[in-house]
């Protein structure tokens, strides 16, 4: 079946199953395959490269951040795939394109001129921090700057983040590893999708194979979190606009069981008590507050992360709550608001200094938000909400309308709803 992308006739969108069809696609024994443990197999009880190594066609393995088995935490790097090497997999290469150096980031094109066939199975959670598709975009890349004319097929799977859309596309100038240039915080795209979108976006010309995440799934998108930092579908809802503390010294929740979802910090209890009564509200959720949201609760909490920021220290802060999943919830706006009311009322607060991330030396916050009038919002108050709230409408708009004729299933994108209370100017 063709797929929905009449301006990039080399992709090709499949309803059949790798692994009911293997001879469309292991034809002979130099099979190359980047994944990680979300690959597992429900009917096999395998993961994807012991089913290919015991077929006698797996030749190379390449793996993303967070290792083979989603083992490392955020920003940890390998730089030597040999602890797979235990594994059994005689004549079989690992090869880490997550290392200390900038150019592990990228396969050396000799890893790839000798293989007849590419195969990706990851999950991707819909925002663009998440580094899997800048993995994925330069395997494109080194394949069309080489001019490799290796079959790609990429296995899709759900966006957990759904098909909603937030926020403005990345500037250039603050493009690096977690950050694709012209690609929103929350892009509401499969990793299928967002595979043909980058083949037409770079003018690839070697042949690309999507295959359809309902083409027999083998197991529930989130039976396996793919990665530390995302433990579960409900970490989706919050993580475009909570992996902006990031570029903070405010704990985004990694080291507890929510990360995403909680965050705090030791010094913000001394400065948040008593505001509310001190500036007249009811509650934390009183329709008047600063941080409300009609979409989100927020529960005050105390936590001790075990790693990460304040290590076995007692925080203060709060867990958000969705009042209703379907309602469209814009975490990126919600959480811009309560940077900037914590930046304002906690003496405590700063922004990450130094560099971040390969590619690019600016700072944690400058990457993550990738957009000047996002760090005027949150850094100098000169820029009002409202005047965000419209900025992101309009990119959000223009993005679903670019990337129409990428989709591959019926559902369209939406852009979030933006309802504030009538506190916001």
């Amino acid at each position: 079946m063709t797929s929905k992308t009449p301006n990039n006739k080399a992709v090709t969108f499949s309803s059949v199953p790798l692994w009911e069809d293997p001879a469309a696609v292991l034809q002979s024994g130099r099979l190359g395959l980047l994944c990680n443990h979300v690959a597992w197999h429900m009917e096999t009880d395998e993961y994807l490269f012991e089913t290919l190594y015991k077929r006698g066609v797996l030749k190379r393995v390449f793996t993303p951040e967070h290792g083979l088995f989603g083992e490392l935490q955020d920003q940890v790097k390998l730089d030597d795939a040999g602890p797979y090497k235990d594994l059994g997999f005689k004549n079989c290469e690992f090869v880490s394109l997550y290392g200390s150096q900038e150019s592990s980031l990228v396969a050396d094109p000799k890893k790839l001129i000798d293989l007849d066939t590419l195969v990706i199975e990851l999950q991707d959670v819909g925002v663009r921090y998440y580094t899997f598709l800048s993995t994925l975009r330069n395997l494109f890349k080194t394949l069309k700057k080489e001019n490799i004319p290796l079959p790609v097929w990429v296995v899709d799977r759900e966006n957990p983040a759904g098909p909603w859309v937030e926020g403005s596309p990345l500037k250039p100038e603050y493009e690096s590893f977690i950050g694709i240039e012209g690609i929103p915080h929350r892009h509401g795209l499969t990793i299928g999708e967002m595979a043909g979108y980058f083949h037409a976006e770079i003018e690839a010309d070697f042949p690309l194979y999507i295959v359809s995440w309902k083409a027999g799934l083998r197991c529930f998108p989130w039976t396996i979190a793919p990665s530390p930092g995302f433990p579960g579908f409900f970490t989706a809802a919050f993580y475009s606009g909570q992996c902006l503390w990031e570029g903070t010294n405010v704990s985004e929740g990694r080291g507890t069981t929510r990360p995403f979802e909680v965050f705090g910090a030791p010094w913000m209890e001394e400065s948040l008590t008593g505001y509310n009564q001190k500036a007249g509200y009811e509650s934390w959720n009183d329709p008047r507050h600063p941080l409300y949201d009609s979409n989100a609760a927020l529960r005050w909490h105390r936590f001790i992360p075990i790693y990460g920021k304040y290590k076995n220290e007692c925080c203060f802060g709060f867990q958000l709550i969705l009042r209703n999943p379907n309602a469209g919830y814009h975490a990126l706006l919600h959480a811009l608001r309560i940077i900037r009311f914590i930046r304002e009322n906690c003496e405590g607060f700063s922004f990450r200094p130094g560099k971040y991330e390969a590619g690019n030396d600016k700072t944690a916050i400058e990457l993550l938000a990738g957009d000047p009038l996002i760090l005027d919002y949150i850094k100098r108050e000169e820029t009002e909400e409202t005047e965000l709230r419209k900025y992101f409408r309009k990119n959000e708009v223009e993005w679903i309308e670019k990337t129409r004729q990428y989709r591959l299933y019926e559902e369209p994108l939406k852009a979030t709803a933006l309802t504030f209370h009538s506190n916001n100017k």
